[in-house]
């Protein structure tokens, strides 16, 4: 089953338990944590994390769209997160393995996430530790851009290798997901749509949800 993930970033701030609430028939709750170093935004940090904690049984999916996030995932895996994924072109390949075996140690889901011009084969040193690759099909830092069709093969590829090695990986993908949208997303090996503005837009939130599962 395809697996929905909206994003708290599309949501009201001021009443964010309300709105984290009302997403409930989703899968996971995303949770996009910008410093303003590596992407050019700020948004969410640990304590949002540990304050959202309570509200919902759902799992918590904390991309952290960080500088040097080996420096901080212990942290949000103790706030609360139950799954981490950091981008690959955030540090060095060894400190982002150190991070994913931070995070394992924790007890917590770990991953590593794409830019859309990071080639699919920079997951390859870190895709057996991975138990999600996030495949961002817009530029990381904001919300409500246009979904970017040129990701397709790269995620087919993704797709394949993680088939081929039998791991038990999700593959997610995260930027202009929407009811036109998520069918070539599906189609092309995701099992995890991140969705902002389509979901908390939507006049009916629990049939928006249904719809984008395909």
């Amino acid at each position: 089953m395809i697996k929905i993930a909206p994003s708290i970033l599309a949501a009201d701030f001021a009443n964010l338990g309300r709105d984290i609430r009302r997403v409930e028939s989703a899968d996971y709750l995303h949770v996009d944590v910008m410093d303003g170093l590596f992407v050019p935004n700020i948004s969410f940090g640990i304590p949002v994390v540990e304050s959202i904690r309570p509200v919902t049984d759902l799992p918590l999916d904390v991309h952290l769209m960080i500088d040097r996030p080996v420096r901080y995932v212990e942290r949000f895996c103790r706030a609360g997160a139950d799954i981490v994924t950091v981008h690959v072109e955030a540090d060095t390949r060894e400190n982002t393995l150190l991070a994913l075996e931070l995070i394992h140690g924790q007890g917590k889901r770990a991953g590593v996430v794409l830019k859309p011009k990071t080639p699919a084969e920079a997951v390859l040193p870190f895709l057996d530790q991975c138990q999600m690759v996030l495949v961002m099909t817009v530029e990381p830092g904001f919300g409500g851009q246009k979904f970017m069709e040129d990701m397709m093969p790269k995620l087919r590829q993704l797709r394949e290798w993680i088939d081929r090695r039998g791991l038990e990986c999700e593959l997610e993908v995260d930027g202009g997901i929407d009811p036109a949208t998520c069918g070539t997303a599906i189609a092309s090996g995701a099992t995890v749509l991140v969705a902002g503005s389509a979901v908390y837009k939507a006049a009916d939130i629990p049939a928006r949800i249904r719809e984008l599962r395909g």
